[in-house]
């Protein structure tokens, strides 16, 4: 499950860094923590870490449960898709809200295929 791990790993490092970019922005934007308004693009780079946080809860059991019961290489594959559609989101998603949909898209489509996939893999084995 090495390729789970590393995309597992990949997928919070991501993550972290959408955090280190909304800390970013409250510099450059003059937000001071606790404050998650204030400026446009603020809220949307901090939305963006948020969403992506919403995203993790689903996608981190999802892609281990996947790997093990249909394929680490299909878990990891699907699991690129998703790091891939998430820098889209993000990149697309600070620049214009409206531009968002191809990632969050894909995002969901990645959480579909892992999530079914992983209940038909455990309900083939349960009946096994």
């Amino acid at each position: 499950m090495e390729w789970v791990s590393l995309i597992s790993l990949l997928a919070l490092l991501q993550f972290s860094i959408f955090g280190i970019l909304v800390g970013r922005a409250r510099g450059k934007y003059g937000i001071s923590a606790p404050a998650t308004t204030g400026n446009e693009i603020f809220e949307r780079t901090f939305r963006v870490h948020y969403n992506s946080l919403e995203k993790l809860v689903v996608f981190i059991p999802a892609i281990w449960i996947h790997g093990y019961y249909i394929g680490q290489y299909w878990a990891a594959g699907l699991g690129l898709v998703y790091l891939l559609a998430r820098s889209w989101y993000a990149i697309t998603y600070i620049r214009d809200p409206q531009s968002r949909v191809v990632g969050t898209l894909f995002t969901e489509l990645v959480l579909i295929a892992l999530v079914v996939g992983g209940i038909w893999g455990a309900s083939v084995q349960l009946m096994g």
